[in-house]
């Protein structure tokens, strides 16, 4: 990876940053509304560059930048969006080298890039693995055991040696280390279930989807702004599952 010019500083301070990240926080939790995530990239970085020292900005700006590169409805848009995410995820390496949410965060933006850049993905996946595993070890609670999580899914999707990462069994692993640390976070039950199913055992993995699904459905009564996807995503996953399981005819 080439490494990125470093943010111009602003002339504001760390009350400005703090401001800033507030309004940040605030706007990003409006998601899913695109609009609402673009303003808080943009303040995101802008209280990057308010605190030069701090990696709050550009964690929180990294995160944002993954999440439109998952969902705007422009390719070229996706790329860029992409491209800015693993750039962040570096200045944050750069401002913080052993601080666990760069990882993390590059992690997750070589991850979105690889999806939207093919000539990048066996790289790509290799040093999205490698940071996910370090940022397990430096701080695995981060994000409800995000790097656990991601990791399982990373394993459990690629392919496998020698042309990726792809571990169904250390996905596993993975995906229970995941679960047993955060167990009433919706996604973790959710990759364990896809683990399971990788595996075989399709009643363990459709009881962890449902498990999934019902704490998705908790959460959106509570108001959260992410438990929409998570309700999906189960659904499809425990219809995948019953598809598994179904007998030839």
């Amino acid at each position: 990876m080439r490494a990125p010019a470093p943010l111009p500083p602003s002339r504001g301070g760390e009350g400005d940053a703090a401001r800033l990240l507030a309004e940040a926080e605030e706007a990003f939790a409006h998601r899913p509304d695109p609009a609402e995530v673009r303003r808080a990239a943009g303040l995101y970085r802008q209280a990057a560059q308010a605190a030069p020292l701090a990696i709050e900005g550009l964690y929180g700006a990294a995160r944002a930048a993954v999440w439109l590169a998952q969902r705007e409805r422009s390719g070229e848009e996706r790329a860029r969006r992409a491209a800015e995410a693993v750039e962040l995820g570096q200045l944050c390496e750069a401002r913080a080298p052993a601080d666990a949410r760069c990882d993390y965060a590059l992690a997750l933006a070589l991850g979105v890039q690889a999806r939207e850049r093919t000539a990048t993905v066996r790289e790509g996946l290799r040093l999205m693995v490698e940071r996910l595993r370090r940022a397990a070890e430096r701080d695995p609670a981060l994000d409800d055991a995000g790097p656990e999580r991601v990791l399982a899914l990373v394993l459990l999707r690629a392919p496998a040696w020698p042309v990726g990462p792809g571990d169904p069994e250390e996905g596993l692993a993975a995906a229970r280390k995941a679960e047993a640390r955060a167990p009433e976070f919706p996604p973790n039950p959710l990759a364990l279930a896809e683990g399971l199913a990788a595996s075989g055992d399709v009643a363990a993995a459709r009881a962890a989807a449902q498990r999934g699904l019902a704490l998705a459905e908790a959460r959106k009564a509570a108001g959260d702004p992410d438990a929409e996807e998570w309700i999906a995503e189960a659904r499809r996953l425990i219809a995948s599952i019953g598809e598994a399981a179904a007998p030839d005819p």
